[in-house]
């Protein structure tokens, strides 16, 4: 968008475009959300910015009553596969507190210098003011939607020092943490909502201190999303794949076990049509600081950044272009709709190479045994309780395998062709002796070459894991006998050439046209089920 496209946009104060430009006054020193109720400022005093940190970088302090930081993240990460969107999605999972901007340029390949160089041409922002702004932002949310110590929320939102937070929060919304707290305004629903319960820690520390407070028993936040949302389709979309004694999953919430980087965790996520608007995660932690990698997490699995009405409209223009009366009714029907991520990138190429060639539930039935099997213990097995209060049918006890397990485990409990198990111990092989890598960051053609070049390994499993993984929004599977029984539901082609060439409209929104043809294939299920017989197979001979 150009500087008078988004200047309509906020004087039309059209929230559908919160989190995805930052507008910075210069007359006043503050930058805002587009949609933020003051009165609209003059062209001369206005800059637009593509975060809020190269703001920050410029000078201008975050709003005290729009609340800028309070919003859904930038589509643009997902439609984006250059240097800047993977390096967002890294800054996003936490990888510069854990590794710092060295870290960080390794896992994208290129050397500190250049990064920063592209970041600040592009954003305005270097990798480190880009992780700073993150880390802002966390704190405000516990801040203003928890009742954690300041020193629980340092820590957490990953400040190294009490002083370091205390400084940051000052510098960017000119006012102390205890301020930020106190101001009724930063409760509004927009932001988040929820308490958290410290079973122990300190409820201050000494400034200049590394801050080691105890776990919570249970944290609770309000994730903002884009309205429309299809709760129905993401729910039980989780719900037909989840693997008992990892995940649990019903009509209104989903709750699993994974593993983050200070050890394992728990969450629970719940969708109530009282609070539209906000998805409800329920986080129990082994450390404070894997709260930020969570929520990231989260957010990519519930697919909470999308832009569905720009999604919805790009579908619905290119279904009247075609002359497709049928998809244009099914389009209205289901709007909102979400492609569902990934919160471990092995786990999902394993799931991934198991759904080949059977249905969903007999590849939940491979995942169980597997899990059953290789799975470590959960430490902390509870029952969960779904969105209507509810226990759950059986407790979380179990963590999905590693790759290392799967290589042990795989040949002795998994059932079906002896060339898919030998892709799953070759890939487990790989992965396990770092020859194969995932990430959230790879490059989507880069990727595709890898996994296709591994035997058993095909386009549907690599265009699988691209939306699944990536987020890749211009997917479609024309193999996939599910997807062309949808397209023959809409009378649409469906063949998988006549369908590739038909779709070419809908770019680059193809993987939400793909779950919209799983829907009509199933409704309610929209559950990619074999690949097309004649291509996925031969990737599988010896």
């Amino acid at each position: 968008m150009d500087f008078d496209s988004r200047y309509r946009i906020i004087q039309s104060r059209d929230a559908r475009f919160d989190g995805q430009f930052i507008t910075a006054v210069s007359s006043t020193g503050i930058y805002c959300r587009p949609s933020c109720p003051a009165r609209t400022p003059k062209p001369g005093n206005v800059t637009f910015y593509a975060t809020s940190a190269a703001a920050h970088e410029a000078g201008y302090r975050a709003c005290k009553r729009c609340l800028p930081e309070a919003v859904p993240g930038t589509p643009d990460w997902n439609l984006r596969h250059d240097l800047t969107a993977r390096a967002m999605r890294l800054i996003g999972d936490g990888v510069v507190e854990r590794e710092g901007v060295d870290g960080l340029a390794s896992q994208l390949g290129y050397s500190p210098r250049h990064l920063t160089r592209v970041l600040r041409q592009e954003l305005g922002a270097g990798p480190l003011a880009l992780a700073r702004a993150h880390r802002a932002q966390t704190a405000r949310t516990l801040l203003t939607s928890t009742d954690l110590p300041m020193a629980d929320i340092a820590y957490a939102a990953g400040f190294r020092s009490i002083r370091q937070f205390n400084e940051t929060i000052a510098e960017v919304f000119r006012l102390t943490p205890s301020e930020v707290r106190a101001r009724p305004s930063h409760r509004a629903p927009a932001s988040a909502s929820g308490t958290a319960a410290s079973t122990t820690g300190p409820a201050a520390a000494a400034p200049g201190a590394t801050p080691a407070p105890a776990t919570p028993s249970a944290l609770t936040l309000a994730l903002p999303y884009r309205e429309p949302f299809d709760a129905a389709g993401v729910f039980t979309w989780l719900a037909a794949r989840a693997v008992p004694g990892i995940e649990d999953a019903g009509p209104a919430h989903y709750s699993r076990t994974l593993r983050l980087p200070a050890g394992p965790a728990r969450f629970t996520v719940r969708h109530d049509p009282g609070t539209p608007g906000l998805l409800h995660l329920e986080a129990h932690l082994t450390a404070l600081a894997d709260l930020p990698v969570l929520v990231a997490r989260v957010r990519r699995l519930f697919d909470l950044d999308a832009d569905p009405t720009a999604i919805d409209d790009a579908l619905r223009e290119a279904a009247a272009t075609l002359g497709s009366p049928a998809l244009e009714a099914h389009l209205r029907e289901l709007p909102g709709i979400r492609m569902p991520g990934a919160v471990d990138p092995d786990e999902m190429l394993f799931r991934a190479i198991l759904g080949q060639q059977i249905s969903v539930a007999s590849a939940r039935t491979l995942l169980r045994r597997l899990a059953a099997a290789a799975g470590a213990p959960y430490p902390h097995v509870s029952s969960i309780r779904g969105g209507d209060g509810a226990v759950g049918p059986e407790p979380l006890t179990l963590l999905f395998p590693t790759a290392a397990q799967v290589a042990a485990h795989a040949e002795a409990v998994l059932t079906g062709p002896r060339a898919k198990i030998r892709t799953i111990v070759a890939t487990a092989e790989a992965l396990a002796e770092g020859t194969l890598d995932l990430s959230i960051a790879a490059d989507p053609h880069d990727l595709h070459a890898r996994l296709t070049a591994l035997p058993g390994i095909g386009p549907w499993t690599s265009g699988y894991l691209a939306m699944r993984l990536l987020h890749h929004p211009d997917i479609l599977l024309p193999g996939d006998s599910a997807l062309r029984a949808g397209a023959r539901a809409l009378a649409l082609p469906d063949t998988a050439k006549a369908l590739v060439s038909w779709s070419a409209p809908f770019t680059p929104w193809r993987t939400y046209l793909s779950l919209h043809l799983w829907r009509a294939s199933a409704p309610l299920t929209p559950t990619p089920r074999r690949p097309e017989p004649a291509r996925e197979p031969r990737t599988h001979t010896p």
